[in-house]
């Protein structure tokens, strides 16, 4: 059963409810696609490469939120008061406007709603073997590890390489949590996941206890 949901009713699901937000989100898709571009005229879309199921590459498609070529900095982590996020930017992310784009994505089965975050190719490189078990999905806008991460930048704030610290503080968490998800995907956690994930921005501290609740239940390991 879990396995049908996987592969027939979740990709469905993604479809339609993707169908049915990108008819109600283009007027406003499109408001925000102007007001990036007026701020220094360039592309209003940031189309980055991420590793997706099975390792293959895919475009992520997102508001930009940054200053044009922030990319050339080569550093992929991002704290709270990054210079490089403009100040329509620091909005934007603040309540995942810039992840409206990933609807097209979702439209055409590269993502899901619920999944494991995607990540760069340098950052792949360092998965270990367990955290390869993250590339047996489709990537996803949220998961659990994204709603207990979502103040990943206030983290990295002030940090002297993000990069670096991402790496040893973040991500061995994420992926622990990105594989748990893996292994205990539901029509019920997924559901559940995406009320989190706008309630998150309500309640954080609730949101995060019935995110322990959840894991608990489930039988996480204790420290996770």
């Amino acid at each position: 059963m879990l396995n049908l949901y996987k592969v027939i009713v979740k990709p469905t699901l993604d479809f339609l409810i993707a169908l049915i937000l990108f008819s109600i989100l283009f007027l406003p898709a499109l408001y925000f696609s102007l007001r990036i571009f007026l701020q220094d005229f360039g592309n209003p879309f940031y189309v980055p490469q991420r590793v997706g199921k099975n390792r293959k590459n895919y475009s992520m498609i997102k508001f930009r939120s940054m200053i044009l070529n922030a990319d050339s900095s080569k550093v992929d982590s991002t704290s709270s008061s990054d210079e490089r996020i403009t100040d329509l930017g620091h909005f934007i992310r603040r309540f995942k406007i810039d992840e409206i784009p990933n609807l097209l994505n979702i439209l055409t089965f590269k993502m899901s709603f619920v999944g494991p975050r995607p990540n760069v190719e340098r950052e792949v490189k360092l998965y270990t073997e367990e955290e390869m078990k993250i590339l047996r999905m489709r990537p996803g806008i949220t998961d659990i590890s994204s709603i207990v991460f979502s103040d990943e930048g206030d983290i990295l704030d002030n940090s002297i390489d993000p990069d670096l610290d991402y790496n040893q503080l973040i991500r061995p968490w994420k992926s622990r949590l990105a594989i748990f998800y893996t292994e205990n995907s539901s029509f019920y956690l997924d559901l559940k996941l995406m009320i989190l994930t706008l309630y998150n921005f309500v309640n954080r501290a609730k949101t995060l206890q019935i995110i322990s609740n959840t894991l608990h239940k489930l039988k996480a390991e204790k420290d996770l």
